[in-house]
């Protein structure tokens, strides 16, 4: 985080078995408390976010997407009829 981002409060109530094991785990790795529980949430925040916004694909699908990018498919009738549409709203703004 830059040293000049502003910064927000968060307060969270949480058990107190829970708010021992968080300082202790703190206290392993030699960090405050606050430190701990930030660069934390930041890690599992970026994780599940990633895990939403990111597609993967298995190897053969890989494949084939790669091959419909570089030899597409001729447009079918149901796109035909789609693209026509959607040609009469955007004409029509």
């Amino acid at each position: 985080m830059p040293a000049t981002a502003k910064t927000e409060r968060l307060e969270a109530r949480v058990p107190i078995f829970l708010k021992r094991m968080i300082q202790r785990a703190a206290d392993l790795q030699g960090r405050s408390l606050t430190d701990f529980v930030i660069t934390s949430l930041d890690k599992s925040a970026s994780e599940t976010v990633r895990e939403h916004e990111v597609m993967k694909l298995s190897a053969e699908d890989s494949l084939i997407f790669a091959k419909s990018l570089i030899d597409p498919p001729k447009p079918n009738a149901a796109l035909k009829r789609a693209f026509a549409a959607h040609s009469k709203l955007i004409a029509m703004k």
